[in-house]
């Protein structure tokens, strides 16, 4: 008996050893999340060191695979199609990797240079984050004389009119607040606040997003650098990345799309969508597509979804130049669950496909002085994944029914080496560990988010922001 409680200490021991050498493996790496977190995490490794080693062991199958499966069509357009769409991702992230190091951020102008600056904070069923929106924003390092505030409730059902009641008596004459009879959409609420607003540059900043004290001057500097400019399009961090799994795997991907593309895009004139969380844009270039912009329809209905990349689709037509601020930061909050998840990614892939046949319309024209090839082989890549999305799930479906585990040891060795990239990449620019959420996050899109597309496109025309009603809200 004294043996048996003896062993059963011995291996509680171990079991703590186990545990605390974990812990500081985690907490070495800047990795504080909850244990829950590094359970996924753990399970994370677990799974793809599974995948290796189905791939080591089958992979000699492949041979024998390819001999079975090349006699048929079928089995001989998969293999030159997984070539090609290999090749080909490898060409375009070169391409894109040679912009991303040629561009560099403008720097802050001075206070006597900066323009005259209109701030627009939609809000909806915000609460009291619209609050702190307004406070970060009145915080700003910018000429107070030169900055007017606007905030706009869209028919709130939630108390986000008494926030921002509660911002004016802080604020005083330095916001003007204004409430739509009932909820119109963001994009009625921008529409007011653009014929509201008197200054040079127009900003739009979502009431859920916090910025840094530099964020405006630096948003709006591109402004006075290039006179083609007609948008700029800011950094965009996650804000509640603190405790919940699937903001800080967003936060890597949110680093990897603007630090990465959106500067490859900013190199080439073209970045292709201004976020709504914090984008600028010059007065004049919104008034000339404004009434085209409010009205814009999609299959004989009027357009809900998509305002930011429908007016940053417009301004590129223009021939104006939209460009990428790194050093001008926004904090945002996203979704924490997967059901809040995968319906704001369907609500961006239907706007996605919407826009990407209006771009179709015109980046083949003379639509702009000078060079337009970098636009149009930008273009190029969003299209073709909306064409291939069909044909990659099929062959998907064929792979994984002929050979399920290789397929499943050769995705997850190639989700090891992709998103090795993103860590690399996330811990250079942010100096911390957090980007092994990228292996997560890889596993969690390749599996559980491989339909957003297929479904966007056979859905395109459906309205409705999925994400902002107040019982999802709550």
């Amino acid at each position: 008996m004294v043996t048996k409680i003896t062993s059963s200490k011995k291996t509680e021991s171990t079991r703590e050893k186990l545990k605390n050498s974990i812990n500081s493996f985690f907490h070495s790496k800047g990795i504080t999340s909850s244990p829950q977190n590094r359970l996924v995490l753990l399970s994370t490794f677990f799974l793809i060191g599974l995948g290796i080693y189905f791939f080591s062991v089958f992979h000699n199958d492949f041979e024998t695979f390819n001999a079975n499966q090349l006699s048929s069509t079928l089995g001989f357009t998969f293999i030159i199609t997984a070539t090609i769409i290999f090749a080909y991702k490898v060409l375009f992230f070169m391409y894109t990797a040679y912009n991303y190091f040629k561009y560099k951020p403008i720097a802050s102008i001075t206070d006597k240079e900066l323009p005259t600056c209109t701030v627009i904070v939609p809000a909806y069923n915000e609460g009291k984050q619209v609050w702190d929106t307004l406070m970060s924003l009145a915080k700003s390092d910018y000429p107070e004389q030169k900055l007017q505030l606007l905030a706009i409730d869209d028919g709130s059902l939630d108390d986000t009119w008494k926030w921002m009641l509660d911002a004016k008596d802080q604020l005083g004459d330095r916001l003007e607040i204004y409430k739509q009879p009932k909820n119109m959409g963001k994009r009625q609420a921008l529409y007011r606040g653009f014929n509201l607003g008197t200054g040079e540059i127009f900003v739009t900043v979502d009431s859920d997003s916090i910025v840094t004290e530099d964020t405006l001057r630096n948003l709006v500097s591109p402004f006075l650098k290039d006179d083609k400019c007609g948008a700029v399009a800011g950094n965009i961090r996650v804000l509640n990345n603190k405790k919940e799994m699937l903001p800080k795997m967003l936060d890597v991907s949110f680093v990897m799309s603007f630090e990465f593309v959106r500067s490859a895009e900013s190199n080439l004139n073209s970045v292709l969508c201004t976020p709504g969380a914090l984008a600028a844009y010059r007065s004049t270039v919104v008034f000339k597509c404004l009434p085209e912009w409010i009205d814009q329809k999609f299959m004989g209905q009027l357009s809900d979804i998509g305002e930011d990349r429908a007016l940053t689709n417009m301004i590129l037509k223009q021939g104006e130049h939209v460009l990428f601020q790194r050093n001008a930061i926004a904090y945002t909050n996203v979704p924490e669950e997967y059901l809040g998840l995968y319906k704001m990614f369907i609500r961006w892939g239907r706007s996605n496909v919407r826009e990407n046949l209006e771009m179709g319309k015109y980046v083949f024209t003379n639509f702009r002085e000078g060079k337009k090839t970098g636009t149009r082989l930008l273009f190029l890549s969003q299209f073709s994944k909306l064409i291939m999305s069909y044909p990659v799930m099929l062959f998907m479906l064929f792979f994984v029914l002929v050979h399920p585990l290789l397929f499943f040891g050769s995705t997850l060795v190639s989700i090891l080496i992709l998103s090795t990239f993103s860590l690399l990449f996330f811990t250079n620019q942010h100096k911390t560990y957090q980007g092994f959420w990228a292996y997560s996050y890889s596993i969690l899109y390749t599996f559980g988010l491989f339909w957003i597309t297929p479904y966007a496109i056979a859905t395109a025309s459906r309205s409705g922001w999925l994400t902002r009603g107040l019982e999802e809200k709550k």
